[in-house]
């Protein structure tokens, strides 16, 4: 079972930099990236709706969230970040450069999650096989982005 979870978290993996290509060129067709980044989350909206109706989802008790921590909205921030920063990064980065970077940045905030216990996941100690791991893809980003690192500084963008 562990494998199938495995193998759906890498085919949804495979979807990331599509969207971030998609959006480039809606930006570019809609004339500013953050027509593009309301039109995605637009979309977004529009196919969850058919699915909360499908699955029958009942509406969430607003009560409920008077007494929830205030980083629970965080997650639509990050998303309007993350859609926005795609768009303006990908054209200057290419896909491989930007989601290497996506990537090692998601592995060092997990580690420091983990390890602080924070928002809402139980505190998992920074061990020093995890810290290898972390190092190594950060490695592959350096080694995978060291070029074009070397002429953005050159060209000062």
């Amino acid at each position: 079972m562990q494998s199938v979870i495995f193998l759906a978290a890498l085919m949804v993996g495979v979807l990331v930099p599509l969207q971030a290509g998609a959006n480039v060129a809606l930006g570019r067709a809609l004339g500013h990236p953050l027509w593009a980044t309301m039109i995605s989350l637009a979309v977004s909206v529009i196919c969850v709706v058919p699915m909360m109706l499908a699955f029958r989802v009942s509406g969430p008790s607003i009560a409920g969230l008077a007494g929830q921590p205030k980083w629970i909205w965080i997650g639509g921030v990050a998303g309007v970040i993350y859609i926005t920063a795609a768009l303006l990064l990908v054209p200057k980065l290419g896909a491989a450069s930007f989601m290497t970077a996506v990537i090692a940045g998601q592995i060092l905030a997990s580690l420091a999650i983990d390890h602080f216990g924070l928002v809402g996941f139980e505190a998992k100690p920074l061990t020093l096989p995890r810290l290898i791991g972390a190092a190594v893809v950060v490695a592959g980003v350096l080694v995978m982005q060291g070029p074009s690192l070397w002429r953005l500084t050159q060209s000062g963008t």
